[in-house]
């Protein structure tokens, strides 16, 4: 029983889970807020493994496209809300904690039963910022005016100055506690909205990782060690009838490189070529702009020209692929430097076009021979004597 001013009011007390029920706009508007949630988080995360800007610009996006849609739709919601006209009652304060502040004013949580005529009592949580003197004005089993709206009763304020009427009722006012269970909490902490939030966070963050699992397996290892590769490009192994071959191919946003197998050599016929092709394939408009090429026997290495101006750069379809076997057998055999040798060859663009340079390691020193874009030798340099001049 509540008595307020001297005048019993009976009846149950409110079941707050009942007076605070979900409605279906209210889950709906919960399953979107968790669907903008789960599909941000899982695009900026899947955008930034695997490299896709646009995925992770949509990660950026996607909140502030779902605050404006969330602002525009809910204001008819809003503009409802603010019309309706606040009850005012008196409550009982049941507990009162201080919580910290670096401030003069303090945050009190109040545990209060409220009582409105007419009305069944119920228990509410709310808060108030008080001057740090005035933290003694508000103990326990004291009377005080709140309002609140109907069809909100958790967004119950404590009315700190209220009408001379109301402030003459707490005087001689007496409320009796409403069972804990009368307690009405906002439907947002209810389970059934958590769950809705939740199924919603997961079904978009689903539709975000699916269709990209396979870029993801290649970014953390296929073989569930969670490790990520080294390249951003997978390992690609093939065989033949005869002899057995392997060729890792390693590409990242400016380098690139590819080995071969023991049993292979980038001096056979259109390997070079097709060697190349394996890392320029994919990267759209400006990915055969480079910057240096060095190949040896049996592995490529390419930095490819960032998209900034004056960078000096060449097309990796010029080079002469066709000349290069030519080039370095001319280098290992014919500048003395000896057998074994061991040969590289670096194409690069410094001023003017571009030039190759292949130079041979052997017994008998370091050898080099320098070669044009078309392929043709404009100059030797003997192991262990003087450079001279090609005589055509």
């Amino acid at each position: 029983m509540t008595i307020t001013d001297g005048t019993e009011t009976d009846g149950p007390p409110t079941d707050g889970a009942a007076s605070a029920r979900d409605d279906p706009p209210r889950l709906v508007r919960g399953f979107l807020t968790g669907a903008a949630v789960g599909g941000s988080l899982a695009a900026l995360a899947v955008g930034y493994i695997v490299e896709n800007g646009a995925l992770f610009l949509a990660g950026l996006g996607l909140p502030l496209a779902a605050g404006l849609i969330g602002f525009v739709a809910g204001r008819p919601r809003r503009a409802r809300q603010a019309a309706v006209v606040p009850v005012t009652a008196l409550a009982r304060i049941e507990s009162v904690r201080a919580e910290s502040s670096e401030t003069g004013d303090v945050p009190l949580r109040f545990v209060l039963t409220v009582a409105p005529d007419g009305e069944p009592a119920f228990r509410v949580e709310t808060h108030l910022r008080v001057n740090l003197v005035d933290v003694p004005a508000y103990p326990p089993r004291r009377t005080v005016v709140v309002a609140y709206p109907p069809d909100r009763p958790w967004r119950t304020e404590i009315v700190e100055s209220p009408e001379p009427e109301w402030a003459a009722r707490t005087a001689d006012a007496a409320i009796d506690s409403a069972p804990e269970s009368a307690l009405v909490r906002s439907p947002s902490t209810r389970f059934d909205y958590a769950a809705v939030r939740f199924v919603g966070l997961l079904l978009a963050a689903a539709v975000v990782v699916v269709p990209f699992r396979g870029d993801l397996l290649d970014a953390f290892g296929s073989d569930g060690s969670g490790r990520p590769h080294a390249s951003a490009e997978p390992s690609v192994s093939t065989s033949s009838s005869t002899t057995s071959s392997s060729t890792t191919v390693t590409s990242t946003s400016t380098t690139g490189t590819v080995s071969v197998g023991p049993r292979q050599s980038l001096l056979d016929e259109g390997e070079l070529r097709r060697a190349v092709a394996s890392l320029t394939k994919g990267r759209g408009a400006g990915g055969n702009q480079a910057i240096t090429v060095v190949v040896q026997e049996r592995f490529v290495s390419v930095v490819f020209a960032p998209d900034v101006d004056g960078v000096p750069r060449f097309d990796l379809n010029s080079l002469p692929y066709e000349r290069i076997p030519a080039l370095v057998e001319q280098a290992r055999t014919t500048l003395g430097a000896g057998t074994p040798a061991t040969w590289q060859l670096t194409a690069v663009r410094l001023t003017g076009p571009v030039t190759l340079r292949v130079t041979v390691t052997g017994p008998q020193g370091v050898a080099a021979l320098d070669a044009d874009a078309e392929g043709g030798i404009t100059h030797r340099t003997p192991a262990g004597r003087a450079a001279e001049r090609p005589s055509s």
